[in-house]
């Protein structure tokens, strides 16, 4: 989100601070910085034992590490309201934004599979991973920008929703050749069957038959950033005071969080191949973290408390990229075990993972902030 600061009267006492709805949120640069450090946390522990909230789950059901990527895709959206909107009004034309945007997916795109080929650039062509974080946030990205420049709210609306209803359809009722239709295990529906067909050979390695980041699950993924989109519209609301807005946000939020729970009784809440209700669950979070954040940070004015988030936000795509590198080239040089064997000495095995981590999160963050004090923002 790249908006220059609003300017305000100040408050009369003991009113609530207003917020523009031109300012630069100073709670969403926060809220990111704590998705990005939660990845570091949950990516790069280590050791036989971690705490069960900084893993995925196996499969059905879902833990804090799952809530981090939605959580990442859904900031986008609402970033992305805030950049194209200004540009827009500014005058700019929709047809050079749409070609902007589909520039900034390739290179993001070309990022996540420079990072999935490193180091051995030429020596693995034949299986290299087309999926992954990047890639997909690249896709969402791409599709979420074509549907706000080209549609209206009310249609961005109805295309979300259409994203999680047709994805629930096609995984309901498709039949799968050898198992049917409405399978929901990891080996039988219809997403595993669609990836086994397209990307066999260049499917992420931990699992094999199936990737987490796949074609199919795609579609309820570009309706989580198209949930951050209608956020994002909601912010940008002149007509709402910033309590109102606030108080949308809490109503909305927990609507989705029901809607996601009751649906996820038919269709089961997994982030493996990221089901509508899945979607619909962490869409509903999303918006109850960023309301606590918004209402503490932009509205009662105390920030001074999330400037470090703000710091490990402000280059989340060079943090990502360079935490994927040091993971790798710490596992080339075979360092990761003697580090981890030094917290084991003095801790239990989850704590000693812990720590390990959260070595991780610190460095990463001495990183951003060198950037930071530096002005040097990494753009795409």
């Amino acid at each position: 989100m790249e908006l220059p600061p609003g300017s305000v009267a100040a408050p009369a006492r003991g009113e609530t601070p207003p917020v523009a709805a031109t300012a630069r949120l100073t709670s969403l640069d926060a809220f990111r910085g704590l998705t990005i450090a939660s990845m570091m946390l949950v990516n790069n522990g280590s050791g036989p034992q971690t705490y069960g909230p900084l893993l995925h789950a196996s499969w059905h059901g879902w833990t804090f590490t799952d809530t981090v990527f939605p959580f990442f895709l859904w900031i986008s959206g609402v970033s992305m309201t805030f950049s194209f909107a200004k540009r827009v009004k500014a005058g700019d034309d929709k047809h050079k934004l749409m070609l902007h945007t589909l520039r900034r997916a390739a290179v993001i795109f070309l990022l996540g599979l420079l990072l999935t080929a490193y180091p051995f650039y030429t020596l693995n062509l034949s299986t290299l991973r087309i999926p992954g974080v990047l890639q997909r946030i690249a896709v969402c990205y791409l599709f979420g920008g074509m549907i706000f420049l080209y549609c209206s709210r009310r249609m961005q609306a109805v295309i979300a929703a259409g994203c999680l209803i047709v994805y629930w359809a096609l995984m309901t009722f498709v039949p799968v050749p050898g198992f049917g239709a409405g399978v929901l295990e990891k080996e039988g529906n219809l997403e595993q069957y669609i990836d086994s067909m397209f990307l066999t050979g260049h499917m992420y390695r931990a699992t094999r038959i199936y990737d987490p980041e796949g074609i199919l699950s795609t579609i309820p993924a570009i309706g989580t950033i198209l949930a951050g989109i209608l956020t994002g519209h909601l912010l940008r609301s002149r007509r709402l005071p910033p309590l109102e807005k606030l108080a949308w946000m809490f109503f909305s939020g927990n609507v989705c969080i029901l809607a996601g729970l009751w649906w996820g009784l038919l269709f089961p809440i997994n982030k493996n191949i990221w089901t509508s209700s899945f979607a619909l669950l962490m869409a509903g979070l999303a918006l109850a973290v960023f309301g606590s954040f918004y209402w503490l940070v932009d509205i009662k004015g105390w920030k001074k408390w999330a400037h470090p988030l703000v710091i490990y936000g402000s280059n989340a795509i060079a943090v990502y990229v360079m935490a994927g590198i040091i993971a790798k080239s710490v596992g080339l040089l075979k360092i990761g075990k003697p580090m981890y064997d030094f917290f084991a000495s003095f801790a239990s095995p989850p704590n000693a993972s812990l720590l390990y981590a959260s070595c991780y999160v610190l460095g990463l963050y001495l990183i951003a902030w060198g950037l930071y004090r530096k002005g040097w923002f990494l753009k795409v």
